[in-house]
Parts: C-alpha cells; structure tokens; sequence
C-alpha cells in the first residue's frame, strides 16, 4: 500500500518533491535534537490544491500526516514518529506574499513564509508586521499560527491570533476552506480562525493567512535596567505602563544565571550593565516625537532608580546598540543549547504571581535538586516565563534530564496551577505536554475538544498523538 500511495504523490507534487532516500535530518530530527523520527516520505507541495490532493490521496490510504513548517518547535509537535509509516507534510515550498493592501492595513502570506520574510515585505511598504521571536529567521508563518505564537511584543500586539484576520486552510477530508477575508467584523457564527490558530496541525492545515499590519513606529527606545528581586521587576513593569501606556512594546526579563550562559558562551556579546540578580530590557515604541518619547522613556527609568525599582541602567544610543540588547536576550536559548539539554518550561502566570510562584518553587527544586541552576528568562510584561532547569554543576545534562524531568516536571506544574497558571504559553502542547495536559486541563474543556477534533478529523489523520 505505501508504494501505492508513493506513486500517488509523485503525481501529485512531482517526483524531485516526494523525498523517501537521502538525509532527511533536516525534516525528521526537531531543533532541541530530542525528536528522532522516520517517515514513510516527506512531501513538499507548492499550491493549496496540491496540499489538498496529498491530503486525500492520504486518508484513502489510511496514512496519517505530520504537517512542518520551519521546524524549530519545542514541544516534539512537527515531527513524524518512528513508525516509518506518517507522511511529513513540508510547507517549506508555499513561500508567496499573495498580497499586500496598505489601505486596509493586511498582508496575505502563504504558510510557508519564513516569518522575517514576512516582517521584512511589511517594513518595505512603511508597515509594521510585530510578530518577533528569536527564530524569526526559520520559522514560518503557518507554525505561528499552528502554536499562536507570542514573542517579544505580545505586550502590545498580541499574540500571533491577534495578528491574523483570516485563514486558508486545508480539512482532514481534502477540502479547501477560502476563508482569507481581511474583514475585523464578521460575526456570521463560529470563529473557525480562532479554532484553527493554536490547533498545531490536528484539526486542519494552515496554508495561507490575512495578517495585520500597524503603522511602522517612527521612535524606537531600548534600555537595559538591573533590579535586586523580581518584585523589584513587576514594581519596574507598573510604572512602566503607568508612565508609558500603550508606548510600552517590550517588558524582558533576565536571571543572572541565564545571562552568565551567555557571557560563558558568546563572551564577544556586550553585556553593558554588571551582573545582578535581574536584568530587565525594555521597549518604547512611539509613531512620532523620538525627542519627547525618549524624555518620557529616561524620567521614568529616573523615577524608577530614585525609586528603588531599579540599581542601574542603560540605554540605547544607536540602532546598533539597540540591536545588541535585544541580541543579548535572545541568545540565551542558544546560550542554554551549547550548555547541554536542560528541562525547559514555557509557563504562563498572572504577573502579580510570579514572584511567589519563583520563590517557593526555586525553593523546592533546590531541596530537592542540590545544585541545580535555574534559567528564568522570559516576556515578564504577559507573564510567560521560560523557566529552565538546569543540571547542577558537573552532572551531565542529558542524563539528568533522562532521570528526573519527570519529577521536576511534577514540582513546577503544580506550582504553575497552584499559583494560577498554565502549563504552556506560547510554545504549545505538542507531544511534550500532551500527558500533562490530560491531568491538568479542566475535564469539560477536554471534553470538548475531543469532540472537535472527532468531527473536524474523525479518522485521525492530522498530526495524531498531539496536543490529545
């Protein structure tokens, strides 16, 4: 039956774009090297209505589909099993900007945009695509929406849902869903869209999306600041939004550990401000006056210091300077790959939370694990925290992941729902989470979507043992 359905598929995207020999790491490992799967193909189809035939010529054969857009998630969610049996469903090849309307302020892009790509065709048109995460460079667009993905800007903008007017997609039958309307009112029944973002691949595939554009800001303001606790952070946050309202873009936070990977790592990276226990970086965006937006941006970092939010700071003087900033930040995951495997977390707190939740649960890991580091990085300003659990000191990582993620995992999440939480913000449920989530999520809330899923995909053909 699988030459059957081999031959089928060569038909359909041409023979060079059904990859069964070769090396297919690039497909069948996931970025963390903790996915190792095997598929019957990988299949790489350059229109709708060829991700529509695939998906047919595959349910009449009972084979199941892993859908795969940059490859760079977490949470074992794009990759196939090690049954040699799925097809991996690459959108790799849909890379088209359909459209560009600055009227109406949208963008319609294809799934497989790379997502810089995307920022980048929004700047030339003086527009502003906000979605910015440190994989910006190899992730695409139909994973953003396929995980809702969140990134530095949240704060502002939203999370990829909020960006996104309109989708295409593709049923588990084979059909085609047009539904790319530019429109910020429809209310003519369910909100399929909203169904589809954050669905990682199990109810339909995304192949096209009407995103939203904003007016580029004329005025970009970027600061480091060091506090002493991470009340003195969420005390530093309150002020900012205070002072700075809607201008505030980027709210990051940093633990000295996080920060000292990085310095042991890339020590050519600038870290302007000495160690201390927090480090938080912060955004101003502002659609003109850069001189009045950058006097708002300095008093309040001055009322900060003088109020004892912050011990020191700097600011940006230049584009580069802050590029460097945000570069610092977002080299930490990096930093913690070139460490070793560590048990990483993407938890979601009410802001008020997070010191509480920080305190007792570093504390309880400590008791438990002598030793072990912490790295607590994360986007303090929508209360998602990557709070990663680092082998202690001389202990290799792989195996102390092998032998205690498990327990710590217990540690963490029941704290994260003990203090209000959840226990994925942006990074999704993949097959990672998917046994925590049927502990944890609200039985009803299972309930119902079992029940979607049963009727969007009653035979299991997308992306099974994800996410349920």
């Amino acid at each position: 039956m699988s030459q059957a359905l081999l031959a089928v598929l060569r038909e359909i995207v041409g023979p060079a774009q059904v990859l069964v020999d070769g090396d297919r790491s690039a497909y069948e490992v996931d970025w963390r090297q903790r996915w190792h799967g095997r598929a019957l193909a990988v299949v790489r189809p350059g229109s709708t209505a060829e991700v529509a035939a695939v998906v047919q010529a595959c349910a009449a054969h009972a084979t199941s589909i892993v859908p795969q857009g940059g490859n760079t998630g977490l949470v074992g969610g794009g990759v196939p099993d090690a049954s040699g049996r799925q097809v991996l469903l690459s959108l790799a090849r849909m890379n088209r900007i359909r459209a560009l309307d600055r009227d109406n302020l949208t963008m319609t892009a294809e799934a497989g945009c790379v997502l810089q790509v995307v920022q980048r065709a929004a700047d030339e048109a003086g527009l502003l695509f906000p979605l910015s995460l440190a994989a910006e460079g190899s992730c695409t667009l139909g994973g953003n929406l396929a995980t809702n993905a969140g990134g530095t800007q949240v704060l502002r903008y939203g999370n990829a849902r909020a960006l996104c007017l309109g989708l295409e997609a593709v049923t588990a039958q084979g059909e085609v869903w047009h539904g790319l309307a530019g429109l910020r009112k429809d209310n003519t029944g369910y909100d399929l869209r909203d169904l589809l973002i954050g669905s990682e691949g199990t109810l339909a595939i995304i192949t096209a999306a009407t995103l939203v554009l904003h007016a580029r800001p004329a005025a970009r303001m970027t600061a480091l600041a060091t506090c002493d606790s991470l009340e003195a952070c969420v005390a530093l946050l309150g002020l900012a939004q205070r002072r700075l309202g809607a201008t505030l873009t980027g709210f990051e936070a940093m633990n000295a550990f996080s920060l000292a990977l990085v310095a042991r790592h890339m020590p050519q990276l600038p870290q302007p401000l000495p160690a201390a226990a927090w480090t938080v970086l912060l955004e101003l965006s502002e659609a003109d006056g850069a001189e009045r937006a950058r006097a708002q941006f300095e008093a309040a970092l001055g009322d900060a210091l003088t109020g004892g939010c912050i011990s020191d700071a700097a600011v940006a003087e230049s584009v580069a300077q802050s590029r460097a900033m945000w570069h610092l930040r977002e080299s930490i995951p990096l930093a913690q790959s070139a460490e070793g495997l560590n048990i990483k977390h993407d938890i979601a707190l009410p802001v008020s939370a997070i010191p509480a939740f920080c305190a007792s649960t570093d504390a309880a890991l400590d008791a438990r694990w002598p030793g072990m580091q912490l790295v607590n990085f994360g986007h303090l300003g929508d209360g998602n925290l990557h709070y990663n659990v680092q082998a202690p000191a001389g202990i290799d990582g792989a195996t102390f992941l092998q032998l205690h993620e498990h327990a710590v995992n217990e540690v963490v999440f029941d704290a994260v729902m003990a203090h209000g939480g959840s226990i994925s913000a942006e990074h999704g449920i993949g097959a990672l989470k998917r046994d925590e989530l049927a502990l944890r999520k609200d039985p009803t809330a299972l309930s119902m979507m079992r029940a979607i899923k049963l009727a969007l995909d009653p035979h299991g053909v997308l992306n099974p043992g994800r996410v349920l």
